[in-house]
């Protein structure tokens, strides 16, 4: 399988990271074109590829990346998503000092993302925990519980299975507007480090 990533930062990489290790492979791309990023894709070895947005959309599963303030432009380009699975790791963010929240004006951020990426199958995931915690894996520590949401229950399952795959426990929260709520920045369950120990058969 092949997971593009819309942005190269923090976000993106850490993620990049686990995906490489299972065997996948990955293209990251950003604004600034697919030579700026030769120097992360080495560094992050077999398997990393830089291209363009559009062809990070091409791929099975496309996982957006960028800052809040510049989803809107990271979006814009690409017109038509053919229900490709878009996985949302977005907080709205607006800015940092001091903290401040984009108005979303009463819905949930992953709302807004399908809105602006027209066909996508939208899956919020990777957005609850801070991306320290993700890089702080082991596989001899429980592992950590990793969110998602989606109106989609075909687009989601790919993406649980991955989560799963790279060694933390997706919970399926529900729809955008449900879930998405629950797990967005300034949610109940944003945020909150949870461990799961052991699955139980009945």
């Amino acid at each position: 399988m092949k997971i593009g990533f819309i942005g190269a930062g923090v976000v993106a990489q850490t993620i990049a990271k686990h995906i490489l290790a299972v065997g996948h492979r990955v293209l990251l791309s950003n604004t600034r074109g697919p030579d700026s990023l030769a120097s992360l894709v080495k560094e992050l070895g077999s398997g990393a590829e830089a291209g363009t947005p559009q062809q990070a959309t091409e791929q099975d599963i496309v996982v957006l990346a960028a800052n809040w303030p510049k989803v809107q432009q990271a979006l814009f380009s690409i017109p038509d998503w053919k229900g490709r699975i878009l996985v949302d790791t977005t907080n709205r963010l607006a800015g940092f000092t001091p903290l401040t929240l984009g108005d979303i004006s009463g819905r949930t951020s992953s709302e807004i993302i399908a809105d602006l990426a027209p066909g996508a199958s939208v899956v919020k995931a990777f957005n609850s925990v801070p991306m320290a915690w993700i890089s702080d894996f082991s596989p001899s520590k429980p592992r950590t519980v990793l969110f998602i949401s989606g109106d989609d229950p075909e687009a989601k399952k790919p993406v649980h299975n991955l989560i799963d795959e790279i060694g933390f426990e997706p919970v399926d929260l529900g729809s955008l507007a449900v879930g998405g709520r629950l797990q967005q920045l300034g949610g109940p369950l944003a945020g909150i480090r949870l461990e799961f120990l052991e699955r139980f058969s009945l």
